[in-house]
């Protein structure tokens, strides 16, 4: 019999929790066809198990931080682990399309393995010891959207789509027994009741430190996700590419993420922060610049565009460790709560740049609006990081 744990969780414990948030996301896309035939509705709806639990987990890092601060790491995460697991079983099991949307929503708190295990990194390492931490458990997990639609493609084929969610019960299951022997708490400063949390939050709402390290970080992200809503319309429509190429050619900016993470877990314990993340966002911007000045000047090939946007990959790993840090270091006692407000401010801004990205980026405007909202993104992000340098210096 397992005895709970008492000591800090491992770090393969941490990866596991932030890989199963992201495998919940995208592991099942291969069959969503399928799911709309066998349950008997329209893609329309059955798109809805994508769009509905992206919007409960940006909403759910609001709540579930918080909650993590008020009452420790190990209950909120044994709580989200235990209802992840059920939720996984009914989406399993059910053929009523109300009820598997309600529970595939309620998959959305599996969020708690990402957002949780930041600011349990943070309770137990200093700021950059932390982001050299996050930057490991960050290319690691970089590995899951790329092996996920694989292994759910396979499981459909063999067994169904019902077999994603099977996978995702037992994968549950385990991590919930995995949690109660191997996380200990780490949240020693927790706060004596809502009403304290609540007075001591506008610490964290009133800093410039915070949300420029937020900032920063939802612009990073928002310029990720601007590549992924526009390349695929000027891949096809201006370069002519076949969408097998295109999918091995959009897994670059990944690469890149894993390769900056890489950086980031070498090099963030010898260097402040704010460097790191304005390396990061220097990176970003040179190379978009350069991929704009040769696409002026006639140079209009795929390897310029997805070269350009490389370096956006590379400069998103050397800058979301150290931001994610940055920002959880301003009131460490408010860490959870930190790590869900820059969360879901990134999820808005992912939203957001997706938006703007799908109106103006045409067959006409093709490669060079992209990269100029790239550009325009990465370059806001290093205007808030260079702020985060200013008060920083200024603060001394």
């Amino acid at each position: 019999m397992f005895r709970s744990a008492t000591r800090p969780p491992r770090l393969v414990t941490l990866i596991l929790l932030t890989a199963l948030a992201t495998l919940s996301l995208n592991m099942f896309l291969p069959s969503l066809a399928a799911m709309a035939v066998d349950l008997e509705v329209g893609y329309a709806l059955i798109s809805l198990a994508v769009a509905g639990y992206v919007a409960v987990t940006a909403a759910l890092q609001l709540i579930i931080g918080p909650l993590s601060d008020r009452y420790g790491r190990r209950p909120v995460l044994l709580a989200a682990m235990a209802l992840y697991t059920v939720a996984s079983a009914v989406c399993a099991l059910t053929a009523d399309i109300g009820v598997f949307l309600v529970f595939r929503v309620l998959q959305g708190v599996i969020i708690a393995g990402w957002t949780v295990s930041l600011a349990i990194v943070r309770d137990t390492k200093p700021a950059n010891e932390a982001a050299s931490t996050i930057g490991t458990i960050s290319m690691v997990m970089a590995v899951a959207p790329m092996i996920g639609p694989l292994a759910g493609g396979l499981l459909d084929a063999f067994f169904g789509w019902r077999a994603s969610f099977a996978a995702f019960t037992l994968m549950g299951l385990g991590l919930l027994v995995l949690c109660w022997a191997d996380l200990g708490e780490t949240n020693t400063a927790r706060t004596s009741g809502f009403a304290a949390q609540a007075r001591a939050c506008p610490e964290l709402f009133r800093s410039r430190h915070f949300w420029g390290y937020a900032l920063c970080m939802a612009l990073s992200v928002g310029a990720f996700y601007a590549f992924l809503a526009g390349t695929p319309l000027v891949a096809t429509a201006v370069f002519g590419m076949s969408t097998a190429t295109l999918g091995a050619a959009m897994g670059s900016i990944t690469a890149g993420f894993v390769f900056g993470s890489f950086l980031s877990a070498r090099l963030a314990k010898r260097h402040a922060l704010a460097t790191m993340i304005i390396a990061g966002r220097v990176v970003a911007c040179t190379g978009l610049t350069v991929g704009l000045v040769l696409l002026m000047a006639g140079y209009m090939n795929v390897v310029l565009l997805f070269g350009a946007t490389l370096f956006v990959g590379i400069g998103n790993g050397l800058t979301t460790p150290s931001a994610s840090a940055g920002a959880m270091s301003v009131r460490p006692h408010l860490a959870g709560s930190a790590s869900g407000l820059f969360g879901a401010l990134s999820a808005v801004a992912g939203a957001l740049l997706t938006v703007i990205t799908g109106a103006l980026v045409t067959a006409e405007t093709g490669a060079f609006m992209l990269l100029a909202i790239m550009l325009a993104a990465s370059f806001l992000a290093l205007l808030a990081a260079l702020l985060v340098r200013h008060d920083a210096s200024r603060d001394g």
